[in-house]
């Protein structure tokens, strides 16, 4: 069996000593983290690992001497070799490098019942160099099919490697300059001063996130008063998107401001993305702000705004008189035609009156509303949505009126048209059965079902007309709740990781062969393929109202021709009062 070490790139230039690192279990890999330098004493060694052991729980140990002979230093490779009897393993690698040479030389001894036997094979041994910054760093996802890092299934080799490396840390974190009993070769972070400006930022987030939780607790309390729990505020609540997108915002800034630390990388991540989306959205947000309060476009807004809805309730109006006479030559039941025709025009003069009514307050609605940005850009966009949604609600009144006096006729008919088949609809159990009416029954459903017929053509034209605009003011409604969606839930840190530094987000490894010379180990280089793109998204996307299931197409166009009410940015499970 081929046995394979996993040998960083810092150490191997190190000088002769002990090869300090971990037996991968139930794999024929170990793992080497660092070299330990001549001279040293053994007892110091294996309290220095034991100290290491309880700080990485990770089961560090001696796994066998390295040998990089110098001038003076003769005889180094066989002192070192003896040192096995004094650092007890079941297996002692022997690896050494000469001077000059590319290649390492590896020796296996294995023990059995006490006496050492040679079964050191060269062809045998692959040595696997990696950049320990790297791996240590970098966090390995599962691939589909593959191991979970859950926990729930055995982790894999390369998995085990990469957790061991990435535990190891406190033993990165002695510096080869530190005056100590030992001198150490692994990688070392450069610049160890400049991370002083990061502690101190991290002292002054801890008061900080501390108001912010005090100040979220607050809020939270004056949400829960009894008035604001009352059935109408409720119900206006939860239509406006501002308030849902101030909900979702809590829970965000409740999460980053938290002074518990992230269990895991998963956990880390999805602060970092809530917390670099906030920071873009509110600067996005003052530039909103900078823009709206420069040259006095809040009042141009507001004088383009009344025309535009004079202009839209004219444009209905006609709209409804050229279905009261003969739309595109087709002819309506006269009577129902005028009794529909007349009902819209009086909503649409209604509609006319409020505008009117609220025309003088429009410049001041609009500048405390453009005060709003400063949350955030989100916020912005959700008070448009529900701008736009109080300015087209005769819009919605007319869908909704037409949708159901054409779901009415629609379910009239179906029913009817059980009846003629001598079937009818059991409730209980929700199925057509079979049923027998007399004369009587017939009579009256035949009468009633061409009333009906006689009338569905009337009434599904003007649901067909107020449905189309309806699907004009959702579709633009669409398009903002999917960019304020886009900018919650978009991984912008994680991106960030992924395009600056690639190797921090890792889907795989891939090999390059470094030397292959007969009679010598296998050298390999391993490098970190990143994680794609698409998969960045998948992972580090901040779940939110609309990264739920949407209904299909076909459900859509059958909810459509049957007259049921859409609300296509709804997630599924939500109730529509």
């Amino acid at each position: 069996m081929v046995l394979k070490i996993f040998f960083p790139r810092c150490c191997n230039s190190a000088d002769s000593g002990l090869l300090v690192g971990r037996w991968l279990p139930g794999q024929e890999s170990a793992v080497v983290l660092a070299v330990i330098h001549y001279p040293f004493i053994p007892g110091q060694v294996k309290r220095y690992l034991c100290e290491l052991q309880a700080q990485s729980q990770v089961d560090l140990s001696v796994l066998g001497s390295w040998s990089m002979p110098k001038k003076g230093q003769e005889g180094m490779e066989s002192f070192l070799k003896d040192l096995s009897t004094i650092f007890p393993q079941d297996r002692w690698l022997q690896v050494s490098r000469g001077a000059g040479s590319r290649g390492f030389a590896c020796q296996l001894v294995e023990r059995d019942g006490g006496s050492a036997q040679d079964g050191g094979d060269s062809d045998r041994v692959i040595f696997v160099h990696y950049d320990q910054r790297k791996v240590m760093l970098s966090q390995l996802h599962p691939l589909e099919g593959g191991d979970s890092a859950n926990g729930t299934a055995e982790p894999s080799e390369l998995r085990l490697f990469f957790q061991t490396v990435a535990r190891s840390q406190p033993l990165f974190a002695t510096d080869q300059y530190d005056e100590g009993p030992l001198k150490v070769t692994h990688w070392q972070s450069e610049g160890r001063e400049a991370s002083i400006i990061v502690e101190l930022m991290k002292q002054a987030s801890v008061p900080l996130c501390a108001l912010l939780t005090w100040l979220l607790s607050l809020w939270t309390r004056l949400c829960r008063i009894s008035l604001f729990n009352l059935w109408p505020v409720r119900f206006v609540t939860s239509k406006l998107s501002t308030c849902v997108q101030l909900s979702y915002r809590t829970d965000h800034l409740r999460t980053v401001s938290s002074t518990k630390k992230a269990s895991d990388h998963m956990g880390f991540m999805r602060k970092a993305n809530i917390f670099v989306s906030f920071f873009v959205d509110v600067a996005l947000g003052l530039l909103l702000i900078s823009w709206l309060y420069r040259a006095n476009r809040i009042s141009r807004l507001a004088e383009i705004l009344m025309p535009a809805a004079d202009h839209v309730a004219k444009e209905l109006q006609e709209l409804l008189q050229w279905l009261m006479g003969a739309p595109a030559g087709l002819k309506m039941n006269r009577a129902l035609d005028q009794v529909l025709g007349r009902f819209f025009l009086y909503h649409i003069h209604l509609w006319i009156s409020y505008i009117h009514l609220m025309s003088p307050f429009i410049e001041r609605i609009l500048w405390y509303v453009g005060l709003s940005a400063c949350l955030g850009l989100t916020f912005a966009l959700s008070v448009l949505s529900d701008i736009v949604a109080l300015l087209t609600f005769h819009i919605y009144c007319f869908y909704v009126y037409g949708a159901r006096l054409y779901c009415l006729k629609i379910y009239g008919l179906s029913s009817l048209w059980r009846l003629f088949r001598g079937k009818k609809w059991n409730v209980l159990r929700q199925r057509v059965d079979s049923c027998s009416y007399d004369l009587d029954q017939l009579f009256i459903g035949t009468l009633l079902f061409t009333i009906l017929l006689f009338l569905l053509p009337t009434t599904a034209l003007y649901y067909l007309v107020f449905t189309l605009l309806r699907l004009v003011a959702v579709l633009f409604q669409g398009v903002i709740h999917l960019s304020v969606d886009f900018i919650n839930s978009f991984p912008l840190f994680a991106m960030g990781l992924r395009l600056c530094r690639p190797y921090r987000l890792a889907e795989g490894v891939k090999f390059r062969v470094l030397s292959e010379e007969p009679g010598k180990p296998l050298h390999l280089m391993m490098e970190i393929n990143p994680l794609k793109y698409s998969s960045v998204l998948q992972w580090y996307r901040t779940p939110t109202y609309s990264c739920y299931p949407k209904d299909s197409w076909v459900a859509l166009c059958k909810k459509l021709f049957v007259g049921e009410l859409i609300y296509p940015w709804k997630r599924k499970g939500t109730k529509i009062d």
